[in-house]
């Protein structure tokens, strides 16, 4: 039933990104724009998501620039706010996401360590995301994707104002605020 229900999942989701005539949506935000602080300030929120999440849904439906770079955009933002969360203390990995990082990488410090060597080597910006499958993929500007367990931009509007030059930092503190329930969902 599981593997049923992801397979119809997958199938939504590559039928929903190859309707290249539909109308886009940004998914509404499950929070505030102060909720992700200290993590994400509001001013980033604000810049990344108002403007830029939103402008490849609104470039994609008027028709202006490259409509499969912004229909990946618009797809890919989705999925990356929708699994954030308000920081809540300790937040660690649950559930089936728990279990797929366990399977694969033993523990959650050590996916933690091969998740940021992955980013780190990728040159410029892209996404960095741990897959259905277990694996820590990239993705080099903007595709969709039917694997994407847990998705973190690594964009530089994604960090940049916030940390500056470290998006190591950045990458260490994006843990904090992943909604690990979602994620589990996602396998």
């Amino acid at each position: 039933m599981i593997l049923i229900n992801r397979y119809m999942r997958d199938l939504l989701t590559l039928v929903e990104a190859a309707t290249v005539s539909s109308k886009l949506e940004t998914t509404p935000l499950p929070y505030t724009h102060k909720a992700l602080d200290p993590v994400m300030s509001a001013d980033t929120i604000e810049y990344h998501y108002e403007h830029l999440a939103k402008g490849y849904a609104k470039r994609y439906n008027s028709g202006e620039g490259d409509p499969d770079f912004n229909r990946s955009g618009n797809f890919l933002h989705n999925k990356f706010f929708t699994q954030l969360q308000a920081p809540k203390g300790a937040n660690r990995p649950k559930g089936a996401v728990l279990e797929l990082i366990e399977s694969n990488f033993k523990t959650y410090e050590d996916f933690k360590i091969e998740f940021k060597e992955t980013a780190m080597k990728l040159k410029g910006s892209g996404w960095v995301y741990l897959s259905t499958g277990g694996e820590i993929k990239t993705i080099k500007d903007h595709a969709v994707r039917t694997d994407i367990c847990v998705l973190v931009d690594w964009w530089e509007h994604a960090w940049a104002l916030d940390y500056q030059w470290d998006k190591e930092k950045y990458l260490d503190n994006i843990w904090k605020i992943i909604n690990w329930n979602v994620c589990s969902e996602r396998i």
